[in-house]
């Protein structure tokens, strides 16, 4: 017997791989933000991080933006985020790599001064060396 399959493989099949962009690299880019230190005070064991466009709607916060909506601080919104995808985690019974979580977030639009109920996603997959890693994005990205 052979440990060979008949199979073809992903490469023969697709062609050579033509470019790779990893998760760090995106983190360099500014693409995704390392938000592990928080998370892993708040519980979560495997890496985190947000992508921009989550991180600019609910977390992203400046001075500028207390003097003209509503005080509040960047680190507290960004443990607003960590703190409520950790509960959906314990309390969420869904089975698979995604989950749908809610909080409440003052909007980062120069002029709301109440806190309105968003839906952010938490993705569950692959690290640059296949280890599991977290990425929370906004209900519309993957």
């Amino acid at each position: 017997m052979s440990n060979t399959s008949n199979e073809p493989s992903a490469e023969s099949f697709f062609g050579d791989i033509i470019s790779t962009y990893t998760r760090a690299q995106a983190i360099e880019d500014g693409v995704l933000i390392d938000v592990s230190p928080t998370a892993k005070e708040s519980g979560f064991e495997w890496p985190v991080s947000m992508t921009a466009g989550a991180w600019a709607d609910c977390v992203a916060w400046s001075d500028t933006d207390s003097q003209t909506q509503v005080y509040q601080d960047q680190s507290g919104r960004l443990y607003d985020v960590i703190f409520m995808a950790f509960q959906a985690i314990c309390l969420g019974r869904e089975v698979g790599d995604r989950l749908l979580f809610r909080l409440y977030r003052v909007p980062h639009d120069g002029h709301s001064t109440d806190a309105e109920l968003t839906t952010l996603k938490l993705l569950v997959g692959p690290g640059d060396g296949g280890e599991p890693v977290i990425t929370i994005v906004l209900s519309n990205e993957d």
